[in-house]
């Protein structure tokens, strides 16, 4: 399938988007999409993106969110440090918010959703820097999650870290 015959289509979040018919089943991710991503987008806090059905483009089948951000090298593990510069604060970026709605679960679309997180995020590092993706996991499951797809957890915290050039190497590019 040729990527303009891809079911859904990534686009950020416009006004025509039905936010509040959007539920994923955790209340805080539902919230913020019907409450508060305009706003952000609007402030430029956030870029948030939102997976589209091609036979309903105003549904919105999941979202992610990303922003600049920036670790300390200490919390970064040596394994990754030894492929960052070494400044005060490692340069990265954050995929603060991800989730697909209940009605398109259980369809691969948290993976697909994900990959086209990370591929947005390694095509943006070249303009604005950014060394690795970072992640803050909400439980357990969102953990595993990240893990079975390369994310690496760093110690004593709920955050996960993919490195750029992990990225660049996954996807040949």
């Amino acid at each position: 399938m040729g990527q303009s015959e891809e079911p859904y289509f990534l686009e950020p979040l416009g006004k025509q988007h039905d936010r509040a018919g959007f539920h994923c089943g955790v209340e805080s991710l539902d919230l913020y999409l019907k409450t508060q991503a305009s706003q952000d987008m609007r402030r430029k806090a956030n870029a948030v993106f939102v997976l589209a059905p091609r036979e309903s483009p105003n549904r919105i089948a999941g979202y992610f969110t990303l922003c600049a951000y920036a670790l300390a090298p200490g919390t970064v593990p040596e394994a990754v440090s030894k492929h960052i510069p070494r400044y005060p604060m490692v340069s990265a970026t954050l995929l603060g918010r991800m989730a697909v709605s209940r009605e398109f679960q259980g369809r691969g679309l948290g993976s697909n959703l994900l990959a086209k997180a990370v591929k947005k995020a390694f095509s943006n590092a070249a303009q604005v820097g950014s060394s690795m993706v970072v992640v803050d996991v909400i439980d357990e499951k969102a953990a595993n999650f990240y893990k079975t797809h390369g994310f690496i957890p760093l110690p004593e915290s709920n955050r996960l870290i993919l490195p750029m050039q992990t990225i660049g190497a996954l996807f040949s590019f």
